[in-house]
């Protein structure tokens, strides 16, 4: 049996947008594939893309190859990052699926050399927000929800290395946020990217992304005022201290 070969990757270095769902990624993603050199896709929801082996001979085919299910979902994953580029000529490409995060540890072994943006927002309007977009579903299911997502994102920040963004300072000053990234990426910022609804970023539809007005108005639109620490209940104490958000910390 040969031995396992060292990683190689057609797309060694993707970026990753690491966030909670309702946390601003649509609009960071708009605005960073309004770059001239910079792709930035719809969510393409990598994890749910899985091999099945179906046959005896398969199996013993891959074996042989030393290549074990995880690793062969892994390069299936990484040409499909490698399509978005060779598709649009550009050479950066970023993911801001919200599910990554769930599973930044796969992500960090499929691709050590991987770039993250860690984005944050106010963990009182994610709840809000998503609780809005959830209507049908039980709030404390949603509440349960939005509660692992910050704890990932904490876990996650604390362990990789990465740029970090808040929703907040994004809203209130895209061009210098989007300046900094573009420094942290190592590409010439563009005044371009300010306008995003000059280009062609896919349709917004519910499932790959947000569809609000708010977003397809192409322009950056002002933020919300941050909450009180008194309005903020206490299942998201843990996560407003970690991410510096008491009022203290401001």
């Amino acid at each position: 049996m040969p031995s396992k070969p060292a990683l190689h990757r057609l797309v060694p270095s993707p970026v990753f947008i690491l966030s909670s769902i309702r946390s601003g990624s649509t609009l960071l993603r708009c605005i960073l594939d309004t770059h001239s050199k910079i792709r930035a896709p719809h969510e393409l929801h990598l994890a749910d893309l899985e091999v099945q082996l179906t046959s005896p001979y398969i199996e013993m085919a891959m074996q042989a190859s030393n290549l074990e299910k995880g690793e062969i979902e892994h390069l299936l994953w990484d040409r499909m990052l490698h399509r978005e580029l060779a598709v649009t000529g550009k050479d950066i490409v970023v993911d801001k699926t919200p599910g990554n995060l769930l599973l930044w540890r796969r992500l960090a072994a499929c691709w050590p050399q991987a770039r993250y943006i860690f984005l944050l927002r106010h963990p009182l309007h994610i709840l809000e927000s998503s609780l809005a977009g959830r209507p049908e579903q039980d709030p404390a299911q949603t509440q349960q929800l939005v509660t692992r997502y910050l704890r990932e994102l904490d876990a996650a920040r604390r362990t990789l290395n990465g740029a970090t963004v808040r929703y907040e300072d994004l809203t209130r000053d895209a061009k210098q946020v989007s300046r900094e990234i573009c420094a942290y990426l190592d590409m010439p910022w563009e005044p371009e990217m300010l306008n995003y609804g000059t280009a062609d970023h896919g349709p917004f539809v519910q499932g790959i992304g947000d569809f609000t007005d708010n977003i397809k108005s192409g322009v950056v639109q002002p933020g919300r005022s941050l909450p009180a620490d008194a309005d903020v209940p206490e299942s998201l104490m843990e996560a407003c201290r970690a991410f510096g958000y008491m009022e203290a910390h401001r």
